[in-house]
């Protein structure tokens, strides 16, 4: 029997993360279908449209090695996908682990016989945090640091500069025993 795997997912600003589930996923089937959720399902969900659109989310998802099928997910219940699709297991990062939303789907799945895998989720990335950037980026107002936090001008401080002279002394010293030893 061909064991099926569905991985569902926004996959907006795509990076690690999404390709360490999608990879992660692909090794605990035969095949692999990912749903990628529609920018309205997004918008609902979430209350903003996705950053990247649907048909391009759609195209990167579906070119990767490890996934067989991309589809799209308009469905907010993920029994309505398995009901699409037919899959016998799905994927999903560990920080939706012990959600009351996902409990609920556990046991639901449960009773078709459908199996959870919950994946280690890639901390130090997520699209969250890259949207995030991307508005700071997109609004300089928001970067600017009140004057009251800049240092003062080096013309403008006083007694600094014989420390100045003592640390640049200090450095250039190691820089001559740095070649002495080479």
């Amino acid at each position: 029997m061909t064991r099926i795997g569905f991985a569902p997912g926004v996959y907006d600003l795509f990076h690690i993360g999404h390709l360490n589930i999608l990879r992660q996923a692909r090794r605990h089937c035969d095949r692999l279908i990912a749903g990628v959720t529609s920018d309205d399902l997004v918008e609902r969900l979430k209350g903003r449209p996705p950053v990247v659109p649907l048909t391009e989310r759609l195209e990167i998802v579906g070119s990767l090695r490890c996934v067989d099928l991309a589809v799209v997910e308009s469905e907010e219940d993920k029994l309505e996908m398995w009901k699409q699709i037919g899959f016998h297991v799905i994927f999903k990062g560990d920080d939706w682990r012990g959600t009351p939303k996902w409990e609920s789907l556990e046991r639901r799945f449960a009773e078709v016989g459908v199996e959870v895998v919950y994946f280690p989720y890639t901390m130090h990335t997520s699209s969250t945090l890259l949207r995030g950037s991307l508005e700071l980026l997109s609004r300089p107002e928001r970067l600017e640091i009140p004057s009251a936090q800049l240092p003062e001008p080096l013309d403008q401080e006083g007694g600094h500069e014989h420390e100045v002279g003592q640390q640049q002394c200090a450095v250039d010293g190691k820089e001559d025993v740095l070649t002495a030893q080479e």
